[in-house]
């Protein structure tokens, strides 16, 4: 259990805000943190992985005191049992995708466990590529392999995917969830991207000036209007993209966009331009052509 209660004076681009949060994870949960861009959500787990300190409050992870601004506890990043993903990747240019994996090792660590996250992340055929010989996707995989190598308990992942385009951002959220499950995390993820929620995350945190305005199941804040079983609303397709496992269709729903996978039945029935009628059961997002 990772007990949380924030509270930090943040410079955002509309002015001073007071942060104050309050949530607790459980082990092996999937949290995102959705919001407007300024309301604080990167602060929040930049505080739980150490690298901002709070101004007050606490953070206790599994019987152990991250931080208490009153027993004046501030453990530093590399004590705390956690691995980051950040949004520019932060590798090392210089080196190659093996040796970016090893340099994340600890001394006297056996090193298995490189051979494994780079079969797991699909980089075997890479490693011995320089970094700057990458693409974006292949990138965004070595870092999160790289953020496992020392086998964390808490993952945090600062919007990950917000770079990659939509094939791309398809495939490594299949792979995010499946190393979610392989290692037993936990997982906190922030993301502007609804359907990448629903499909990852069992709880969410809706963040607005840096407190939080809603918690909870994320078919149940997004989509209110109807039981799980039966969670309808409106939108229309802005465009069909390719994907490794056939199409995908990206759906406007004021303002968000949802991706929905189309079956191959489906794919000639579906056009850009198209009014749909969106349905969520089992937060497996479906779609039906709305009629003239």
């Amino acid at each position: 259990m990772i007990n949380c209660v924030l509270h930090k004076q943040l410079h955002a681009a509309n002015g001073d805000m007071q942060l104050h949060v309050s949530f607790k994870l459980a082990p092996g949960d999937f949290i995102s943190i959705y919001g407007p861009s300024g309301a604080g959500k990167t602060s929040i787990i930049r505080m739980l992985a150490g690298f901002l300190k709070p101004d007050d409050g606490e953070i206790h992870f599994e019987g152990e005191t991250w931080f208490s601004h009153h027993q004046k506890i501030h453990l530093a990043p590399q004590k705390r049992n956690i691995g980051f993903v950040f949004q520019d990747y932060a590798l090392f240019p210089n080196m190659t995708v093996r040796e970016n994996l090893l340099f994340a090792l600890q001394k006297n660590e056996p090193v298995d466990i490189i051979a494994e996250l780079m079969q797991v992340t699909g980089l075997e055929q890479l490693s011995n590529r320089q970094v700057q010989a990458l693409s974006g996707g292949q990138k965004q995989r070595l870092a999160l392999a790289r953020a496992l190598v020392r086998k964390p308990k808490l993952l945090l992942l600062d919007e990950p995917l917000s770079a990659v385009d939509n094939a791309m951002r398809e495939s490594l959220q299949t792979i995010l969830k499946d190393i979610h499950i392989r290692y037993n995390l936990t997982t906190v993820l922030v993301s502007h991207d609804i359907s990448e929620i629903i499909k990852l995350a069992n709880r969410t945190l809706v963040i607005e000036n840096g407190i939080i305005i809603k918690e909870g199941n994320p078919a149940d804040i997004f989509f209110p209007e109807k039981p799980h079983n039966q969670l309808l609303v409106n939108g229309q397709i802005t465009e069909i993209v390719k994907t490794e496992n056939g199409q995908m269709a990206s759906v406007l729903l004021p303002p968000q966009i949802i991706k929905v996978e189309l079956a191959e039945n489906e794919v000639d029935h579906f056009q850009k331009g198209d009014l749909v009628q969106v349905s969520h059961q089992k937060f497996n997002p479906t779609i039906k052509k709305i009629e003239p």
